[in-house]
């Protein structure tokens, strides 16, 4: 049976880049300036990847510009097939000899699975060296502004800050099971320091509805506030993925807006990075 010239037709790498720039920055103009051309070029490159491609990529709406299912589709194919030309690229001029990668990633994303996969990679591609950070969120995503990480995967508000990939993270209020503390007056609270996550909101809420609160452990680390939470020390705000089952939600306290994990890249053409992105999606999504 006969294909169509078109269906075999390979998908041009600087058209893939224009697509990749207009979904991430939902826009033609930003899109255009980032990738230092014009808002016409750029949109008739798009439009020659739509021919290629057999249909509608992007959904050009009054208000915001998205992808299609297809365009969904293809947005991973083209972060990859960009990765692979710029790792092809530096392999061949020798420069991948020095790559250097500077991940930055929350503590409860920075152990067990992730590290292991990470390794893996590492023992896979010799040639890459990749410096691995943890920390809170915020300073993890502040270290990535001022360009000291090139990529970050943190937990934000809802639409703070465009990224790369992101999903909902909903959090809830856990007690122990072995030490009800719920009706404690004041109530006990177990947080991040106050330049963490939760901690705004949990006294916010709770303020909100004139409870009476006080601190009874504070710590960086998630693994000691799962634990204090574990002991009956008190009350705290977590997201749900990582509670386990010494625990128990607590439905009387005031409901509090879901975050979200976001991916953040500084260079899409950066080697290695679309497997690194491909790795933290894998541990969220589980």
């Amino acid at each position: 049976m006969k294909t169509s010239d078109k269906s075999n037709k390979p998908f041009n790498s600087d058209l893939l880049r224009s697509f990749v720039a207009v979904v991430d920055t939902r826009s033609f103009t930003a899109a255009a300036r980032q990738l230092n051309s014009t808002q016409s070029t750029v949109s008739q490159k798009i439009m020659r990847l739509e021919e290629v491609a057999g249909g509608l990529l992007i959904d050009r709406g009054r208000n915001s510009i998205t992808p299609t299912e297809a365009g969904e589709r293809l947005l991973g194919y083209a972060r990859r097939i960009l990765a692979l030309n710029a790792e092809a690229a530096a392999v061949v001029s020798g420069v991948a000899r020095h790559i250097t990668l500077r991940l930055g990633l929350p503590e409860d994303f920075a152990s067990g699975r992730v590290t292991q996969v990470l390794a893996a990679l590492v023992r896979q591609h010799p040639n890459l060296k990749l410096e691995v950070t943890s920390g809170l969120s915020r300073n993890l995503y502040g270290a990535y502004n001022r360009g000291e990480l090139d990529l970050v995967l943190v937990k934000q508000h809802r639409g703070e800050a465009r990224g790369v990939m992101h999903w909902p993270e909903p959090l809830s209020w856990y007690q122990s099971k072995n030490h009800a503390l719920a009706d404690c007056d004041p109530l006990p609270l177990v947080a991040f320091p106050s330049d963490g996550l939760y901690r705004a909101q949990m006294i916010t809420a709770l303020d909100n509805i004139r409870r009476g609160w006080h601190l009874v452990y504070t710590s960086s680390s998630l693994a000691g506030l799962l634990s204090a939470v574990n002991a009956g020390l008190g009350i705290s705000l977590l997201p749900r993925r990582v509670v386990n089952s010494g625990m128990q939600e607590v439905p009387t306290l005031p409901a509090v807006d879901a975050m979200e994990i976001a991916i953040h890249q500084a260079d899409q053409d950066s080697p290695f990075v679309s497997e690194i992105i491909q790795i933290l999606a894998d541990e969220v999504e589980r």
